[in-house]
C-alpha cells in the first residue's frame, strides 16, 4: 500500500494467544497438524467456536488418521493459557463438541489429482501477498511491532515477571509516517487481562517497563502516547468475555491493513485450499521481489477457479517503487515461482504439521524454520533482471 507523501498515521493491531478468536485459530490448526502428522494427504477444513464453558469444532475432514479430537482441543486451550478455573474458562474441564464430517465428493473430484488430471485449486478465490523494505522482516512496521509486543507479553507472563497477567490481550501500534517512511511510534494501545486485585497504576507501570520499552526501542520517545487498559480494568476476558471463532483475525494474520486481503482465512485449512497455500506463495513472491531490489514495495494477487490448476490471473502492483516494468516482474514470477496448487505445496513443503505455530503472532515476517514461504532463495535469480 502506498501511503500519502504528507505526514500521516497508520495503525495495526495484534492479539494474544488467549484472545477468543485466536484460541479458535490455534484449535483449528492443532487439529490440522494432528491429521497431517499421520496422513500428509489429509483434507481438512476445521472451524472452531467457543463461549463460556465449551468449545465446538466442526467442518470437513477426509483422512486416514485417527485423532483424539477432544484431547487436542483441550491441550490447545491449555497451551493458550486456559489452565486455571480462575479465568472462568479451563481447557481441562470445558465441554468439547465434535461436529466434523467428511469432505463433499463434489469438491474432492475437482481437487484430487488423477492420471488424467492434475490437482486443481481447492476453491475459487483471490489471494494477496505483500512485502516492503521498511523493516528487516520485509513487513510493515506497525504490525511488526504489534506482534512483538504480544510475544513479549507472553514471555513476561510465562516467566512470572508480571505474574498477574491473564491469557487474553490485544494491542494497537500507531506509527507516524512522512514521505511514506516510518518516523516514530505515535500511540500504543495495550489492553491486557489481569487479576482483580492489581491496581491499574501498577499494571501500566510494569507493562511499560517490561513490555513496551524493551520492544519499541528507538521507535519510542517521550512524546509517544500510551494507553494501558483504557477502559479502567480488564478482568473478565477470553471466551467468558467474548465469543471466539476461527478466521476472524485475518488482518492480524497478514499485514495489519497494509496490502489488500482476498477475504479467506488460513487456520484449519490444509494446503490444498488456496486460501492458505496461495497466500503463502504470494508472500514468498513479493518478499523475494523486494529483497532483490526490483521494488521497494510489492503486492501480488493470484486468483483461482475451483478444480483448475492454473491461476486465472496474476497481478503485480509496486505502488510506483518498481525498478523495472511491472509487466516484466509478472513475467519473472511465471518463470521462477510455483503457481499451481500442487507445485506450491511441493516447493514450500506444506504437507507437514507446521501450522499450529502460525496461529499466533502472524503468518508472515517470522524467522522460523517451518515458514518456508519466508525464504529468500529466488533473490539472486531475480537480480539478474536488473543487470
Amino acid at each position: 500500500m502506498s501511503l500519502s507523501t504528507r505526514p500521516c498515521l497508520f495503525t495495526s493491531e495484534s492479539v494474544a494467544e488467549g484472545h477468543p478468536d485466536k484460541l479458535c485459530d490455534q484449535i483449528s490448526d492443532a487439529l490440522l497438524d494432528a491429521f497431517l502428522a499421520q496422513d500428509p494427504d489429509s483434507r481438512v477444513a476445521v472451524e472452531s467456536f467457543t463461549k463460556t464453558g465449551f468449545i465446538l469444532v466442526g467442518g470437513e475432514v477426509t483422512s486416514k488418521a485417527t485423532v483424539d479430537v477432544q484431547e487436542i482441543v483441550r491441550k490447545a486451550a491449555r497451551d493458550a493459557g486456559y489452565n486455571d478455573p480462575k479465568y472462568g474458562f479451563d481447557g481441562n474441564t470445558c465441554g468439547v463438541m465434535n461436529a466434523l464430517s467428511k469432505q463433499s465428493p463434489d469438491i474432492a473430484q475437482g481437487v484430487d489429482a488423477s492420471e488424467k488430471k492434475e490437482q486443481g485449486a481447492g476453491d475459487q478465490g483471490l489471494m494477496f501477498g505483500y512485502a516492503t523494505n521498511e523493516t528487516p522482516e520485509y513487513m510493515p512496521l506497525p504490525i511488526t511491532l504489534a506482534h512483538a509486543l504480544m510475544q513479549k507479553r507472553r514471555e513476561v507472563k510465562d516467566q512470572k515477571i508480571i505474574p498477574y497477567l491473564g491469557p487474553d490481550a490485544k494491542c494497537q501500534v500507531t506509527v507516524a509516517y512522512n514521505e511514506g517512511k516510518p518516523q516514530r511510534v505515535h500511540t500504543i494501545v495495550f489492553s491486557t487481562q489481569h487479576d482483580a486485585e492489581v491496581s491499574q497504576e501498577k499494571i501500566k507501570a510494569e507493562v511499560i517497563q517490561h513490555v513496551i520499552t524493551p520492544v519499541l526501542g528507538a521507535w519510542f520517545d517521550e512524546n509517544t502516547i500510551i494507553h494501558v487498559n483504557p477502559t479502567g480494568a480488564f478482568i473478565i476476558g477470553g471466551p467468558v468475555g467474548d465469543a471466539g471463532l476461527t478466521g476472524r483475525k485475518i488482518i492480524v494474520d497478514t499485514y495489519g491493513g497494509f496490502g489488500r486481503h482476498g477475504g479467506g482465512a488460513f487456520s484449519g485449512k490444509d494446503p490444498s485450499k488456496v486460501d492458505r497455500s496461495a497466500a503463502y506463495a504470494a508472500r514468498y513472491i513479493a518478499k523475494n521481489i523486494v529483497a532483490a531490489n526490483l521494488a521497494d514495495q510489492c503486492e501480488v494477487q493470484i486468483a483461482y477457479a475451483i478444480g483448475i490448476a492454473e491461476p486465472v490471473s496474476v497481478l503485480v502492483h509496486c505502488f510506483g517503487t518498481n525498478k523495472i516494468p511491472e509487466e516484466q516482474i509478472e513475467s519473472l514470477i511465471k518463470q521462477h515461482f510455483p503457481l499451481k496448487p500442487a507445485d506450491i505445496i511441493k516447493h514450500l513443503d506444506l504437507k507437514r504439521p507446521l501450522y499450529a505455530k502460525t496461529a499466533t503472532y502472524g503468518h508472515f515476517g517470522r524467522n522460523e524454520p517451518e515458514f518456508t514461504w519466508e525464504r529468500l532463495d529466488k533473490v539472486e535469480a531475480l537480480k539478474q533482471a536488473l543487470e
